[in-house]
């Protein structure tokens, strides 16, 4: 029976070199660690904006570099990995009240 031969299955060996999902996991905890130390240094109104900022700017820097690798799955990866950070970055952005955005750009002489 034709359906039964199992001499012509190619079977890849190894899977894929790039290592997404660990780069993926590496960017996510350097930002958390990132963030661990803006809490230190940013009054707590302005970390969330700070938070969502550097995820949208690893995000680009992500697709930046995707768009100079030249083999496609890779290129394709890394993309992948440039939206969820955007994504990951617009949920923060959603925690984010406008008086806290209010109170980031205006200059005020009155203490808090």
């Amino acid at each position: 029976m034709a359906f039964t031969d199992r001499s012509k299955i190619v079977r890849k060996h190894g899977g894929s070199t790039d290592r997404t999902e660990e780069l993926l996991a590496g960017i996510l905890i350097g930002s958390l660690i990132a963030t661990l130390g803006m809490r230190n240094v940013l009054p707590t109104d302005a970390l969330a904006p700070a938070i969502a900022t550097l995820l949208f700017t690893l995000g680009a820097a992500t697709a930046g570099f995707a768009l100079l690798c030249r083999r496609n799955q890779a290129r394709t990866n890394w993309l992948d990995v440039a939206g969820v950070l955007t994504f990951v970055g617009v949920a923060v952005s959603i925690l984010i009240e406008p008086n806290q955005m209010v109170r980031l750009f205006t200059l005020s002489d009155q203490p808090d």
